[in-house]
């Protein structure tokens, strides 16, 4: 616990909600790592905080974009590797909820990069499933002459 001064104690958070220090001792430790005025003039520094706030909130998004398309490219890349299912994730993540296999993206992907043998299961239980409730009836057969992880 840290021990207050009097002046300190006598200004708690707890005990003054609207007071001025503590809001410039929040934003001051926000911008801490900023460069020249920004750390330590508060009309700047305020200004610069609110702004890589905003690009947090904006980072949020895009991050969880990226590792969406990225799972995805993923399990396309398995899935297209092995053949059964050419047409990527989304006929494979499809079909395994048909077959009752409740797998998220991030695991799938995992399991494609790590785990290639059960990945191949997992594939084989998709397919199957693909080919008994004959979904996509125009799809075509796998390609031929493309090398594996796995023979």
């Amino acid at each position: 616990m840290v021990n207050l001064t009097r002046i300190l104690m006598a200004r708690h958070p707890s005990t003054v909600y609207n007071d001025s220090y503590w809001k410039k001792r929040q934003i001051f430790k926000m911008s801490a790592h900023f460069y020249g005025r920004a750390r330590n003039c508060w009309s700047i520094a305020i200004r610069r905080v609110q702004r890589a706030l905003q690009y947090v909130v904006a980072g949020r998004k895009l991050r969880k974009m990226w590792y969406h398309d990225m799972w995805n490219n993923r399990i396309s890349a398995g899935s297209r590797e092995l053949g059964n299912i050419p047409e990527g994730s989304e006929v494979m993540i499809e079909s395994l909820i048909r077959s009752q296999v409740l797998l998220n993206r991030q695991s799938l992907s995992n399991l494609a990069i790590w785990e290639p043998r059960t990945f191949k299961a997992i594939n084989n239980i998709a397919a199957v499933k693909d080919r008994q409730d004959n979904v996509h009836p125009n799809r075509g057969m796998p390609p031929t002459g493309i090398k594996g992880k796995l023979p």
